[in-house]
């Protein structure tokens, strides 16, 4: 297993990935962080400031402010957080043949994607390398699809269906795939940074040089219905 760190950015900050074979850089990340500003006076002085990510700050209270900001800029919706209305748009689930315009990694979008009960099964050439980022996907189905190559950053799939489903070189960062039925899904190359998989069915999917940070690795690797052979590839221990 080789290990990867991409350097600290201009945000100030690092992640490292693991590969189970080989080490590649992968940017599945903003690019740029919300501006901070602090300002204190002391006897008439002019205010002096500071700028993110709270470089020179020694108040405590810009931390925390720094900490708001920064977790307020994210469309990731939470597990405890009500979905919104199911879309009326008479069209909906032929958006994902479209993706997001914009985003990608941030998970930022000009128009929400409702796929929610949308069928997509054996979908073989219009989902291929789109972007969905932060799609709402729960119970929709995708089994037999090519998702190669697509961005799900930030996307809601929790008890949709991707069995045997192609996710090679496909970026899915932050997805919340709860209880979705994974089953002989191929993750060959693929990014699964900070993707969470909690009750999800992943028997005989492949994990072929995924990559995926150490934390988020002994999360997945806690699942139950992987295979020997995956847990092999992921490196479980």
């Amino acid at each position: 297993m080789a290990t990867l760190s991409i350097p600290p950015s201009q945000n100030g900050f690092s992640r490292s990935f693991f590969s189970t074979k080989r080490p590649q850089i992968v940017y599945p990340f903003p690019h740029s962080l919300p501006r901070i500003t602090c300002s204190a006076t002391r006897d008439g002085a002019k205010p002096r400031e500071n700028l993110s990510p709270c470089k020179h700050i020694s108040t405590v209270a810009c931390g925390l402010l720094a900490v708001w900001a920064l977790t307020n800029t994210s469309p990731v919706i939470a597990a405890n957080q009500r979905l919104p209305p199911l879309s009326t748009e008479p069209n909906r689930c032929e958006r994902a043949f479209v993706g997001n315009t914009i985003g990608q990694a941030n998970g930022v979008y000009d128009k929400p994607i409702d796929l929610r009960f949308c069928d997509y099964t054996n979908e073989k050439n219009q989902l291929k390398g789109k972007s969905l980022a932060a799609a709402l996907m729960s119970d929709a189905k995708f089994d037999g699809a090519d998702l190669s190559e697509v961005v799900m950053s930030k996307a809601y799939a929790v008890g949709a269906s991707f069995k045997g489903v192609d996710f090679s070189n496909a970026v899915l960062d932050r997805v919340n795939f709860g209880k979705a039925n994974l089953q002989g899904a191929l993750f060959k190359n693929t990014v699964l940074s900070g993707s969470t998989f909690d009750d999800a069915q992943l028997q005989d999917a492949v994990f072929e040089d995924t990559i995926i940070g150490y934390i988020d690795l002994q999360k997945l690797c806690v699942n139950p219905t992987i295979s020997p052979e995956g847990r092999a590839e992921l490196g479980c221990r």
